[in-house]
């Protein structure tokens, strides 16, 4: 086995324990402080292997979702939105969580299950099979920049602690982006069918229905509208779990890329990304703009005082990822789809249309007899396919987006990967804290 394949049979227990942030790489500077140092070294930037196998780590596609669960009719099953698996798990197998790869020479999207034809798919699950993670990593990315596209590193875009280290030369850096649009549609299907008749109600309206009046019990509808049974939530908590949910799969992600960048001997660190209007500027989204007042919902009274005071300034959002007149990250809601009627409809003809991945698309699941298995997969009901649609409408209706407190793409942390300088640690840290797959990674890499 060569000295660069040696991390497939890293001890998993070993890399947990020895897990660590690393930040300091070669190249880099600490400009003050009881640890400035200034390195002695030239960067070296991450080879395209180390690049693969760490986007594979991440969000690497490895065969088919297993979906063991009750299908019978009413029973949930049907939340299930994807038949094909990856090295993190997702929320009802959407997999609608996106990966950013940039360098000094490129950006790069990395494509998404959904994102590829059959044929496609079936290439990139044989190379992976192969551990031609290369050969995976160049057919899922589309390059979407010839640099490094990322927003200012200085607050309020960032930490100020973390202003010495970020997208320095010769780093590579890692930005999941979540759908949270598919994620969100998704679940209400769930939420609002007649099983679990969950209802909505508008914090920023005195707690009145989120258009869902017509679909109360007390209305003669389906949806349980009684606050003292627990099922009438504020659409601030419904998003809130939304959000919870798609930061635990970016979570997963950011835990992939540490242990197998302590695996490779690379170092890397997560950091704080939340600046959703500069990061998707930065990376060339179609973005929109909205005042402050309406893009937060700000009561009438204080909307009135921030025009008064001119604070009342535009906030940028993002909408969509496009290139050469191709759409790239599409989500569900105006201005790709006509209304969030549509949208919805979409949501529900992906999963069982003619073509949709419980009907005709299948196949691309793991199942022995796939045909049998959809036959015995019912569809969404019509009374929460309608439910669903009121609700979104609603949403968007007063909030002119979907979601109402979030864009519909959002990234939370993102991860940088160097080669480190072990000089650095000799000079401050105990040499215990630089393992020996750190200290030999140039030599066995790089053969220096």
């Amino acid at each position: 086995m060569a000295a660069s394949d040696t991390w497939q049979s890293f001890p998993l227990i070993e890399g947990l324990k020895s897990r660590r942030a690393r930040r300091f790489g070669m190249g880099m500077n600490i400009p003050g402080g009881p640890l400035e140092y200034r390195s002695k070294q030239r960067p070296v930037p991450l080879t395209e292997e180390e690049q693969a196998i760490l986007t594979f780590a991440a969000c690497g596609i490895t065969g088919p979702a297993l979906n063991d669960w009750n299908w019978e009719k009413g029973k949930g099953g049907n939340v299930m939105a994807g038949v094909v698996g990856r090295t993190v798990s997702s929320s009802d197998a959407l997999q609608s969580g996106a990966m950013v790869v940039m360098d000094d020479e490129a950006t790069y999207l990395i494509r998404r299950p959904a994102d590829l034809t059959t044929a496609e798919l079936r290439q990139v699950q044989d190379m992976v099979a192969k551990n031609d993670f290369v050969g995976a990593y160049r057919a899922t990315r589309v390059r979407i920049g010839t640099e490094r596209r990322h927003p200012p590193v200085a607050s309020p875009y960032n930490l100020t602690g973390n202003e010495w280290s970020l997208h320095t030369p010769g780093s590579t850096y890692f930005l999941p982006i979540e759908d949270l649009s598919y994620l969100y549609i998704n679940i209400l299907l769930e939420f609002f069918n007649e099983e679990m008749a969950a209802f909505c109600l508008d914090e920023r309206r005195f707690y009145l229905p989120a258009g869902l009046g017509a679909f109360g019990k007390s209305k003669g509808g389906h949806l349980d509208d009684d606050p003292r049974k627990l099922k009438a939530l504020p659409m601030e908590f419904a998003e809130r779990l939304l959000v919870e949910t798609a930061a635990i799969e970016m979570g997963m992600m950011l835990q992939n890329l540490g242990l197998v960048s302590q695996a490779l001997g690379l170092g890397g660190f997560p950091h704080y990304t939340g600046h959703d209007g500069a990061w998707f500027e930065a990376l060339d989204f179609r973005m929109a703009e909205m005042p402050i007042s309406r893009y937060f919902r700000v009561p009438t009274v204080s909307k009135l005082v921030l025009k008064l005071r001119r604070q009342d300034a535009n906030f940028a959002y993002p909408l969509g990822l496009e290139r050469d007149g191709e759409v790239l990250l599409k989500p569900y809601c105006p201005p790709y789809y006509e209304s969030m009627e549509a949208a919805v409809h979409a949501v529900v003809e992906r999963k069982f249309g003619q073509d949709g991945i419980y009907r005709g698309g299948i196949g691309r699941g793991g199942w022995r007899e796939p045909e049998k298995v959809a036959a015995g997969i019912s569809g969404i009901s019509r009374k929460a396919i309608d439910a669903t649609v009121a609700f979104c409408e609603y949403v968007f209706r007063k909030s002119g987006r979907f979601p109402s407190y979030l864009p519909a793409y959002h990234t939370q942390m993102g991860f940088q990967s160097v080669h480190l300088d072990v000089d650095f640690y000799d000079e401050f840290y105990d040499p215990s804290v630089v393992p020996e797959v750190h200290r030999s990674h140039m030599r066995d890499w790089h053969g220096r």
